[in-house]
């Protein structure tokens, strides 16, 4: 099961998103309103999904940084009721994921983060083939007598 930590200054926006994630099947390990406490979360249960809305991310600028650096397979997604183009462009160029809008409609919502977790996974998974392909015949002679590990350099 996926974990989720959601930050929004709104209660209702983040009860309603929890409600949405937990029918979906995710387990909600926090929600917050402000970054800093969000962090806590962050570090007590290592999420796989980081929901927090636009205003926070403006207001805490340095939060996407903070947990992209500690926590680099995490998704972030950001929750709004706008976006725009630049937005959009701007969020993804700070390590956002995906986008949520706002107001929830649940079907919509889990669709986006499946379809992201599945383009994760895909990623991952043709990275792994293109440096499977890239290594040579003898360090793929070594890795199998090793059980499979990297040869040490």
């Amino acid at each position: 099961m996926l974990k989720a930590v959601i930050i929004d200054p709104s209660a209702v926006a983040r009860g309603l998103l929890n409600t949405v994630l937990l029918d979906g099947g995710y387990d909600v390990v926090g929600t917050t309103h402000t970054c800093a406490s969000a962090m806590v979360q962050l570090i007590k249960h290592h999420p796989h999904i980081v929901c927090i809305a636009r205003e926070q991310m403006e207001k805490e600028d340095t939060a996407i940084r903070e947990i992209r650096s500690n926590w680099p397979k995490t998704l972030i997604f950001m929750v709004s009721s706008e976006l725009d183009a630049a937005t959009i462009q701007s969020a993804h160029a700070t390590g956002v994921s995906g986008f949520i809008v706002k107001p929830f409609k649940a079907d919509t919502v889990l669709n986006t983060i499946r379809n992201v977790v599945i383009a994760m996974v895909k990623r991952q998974r043709a990275a792994m083939a293109a440096k499977a392909e890239t290594e040579s015949p003898s360090e793929q002679n070594a890795q199998d007598a090793q059980g499979g590990e990297p040869a040490a350099s």
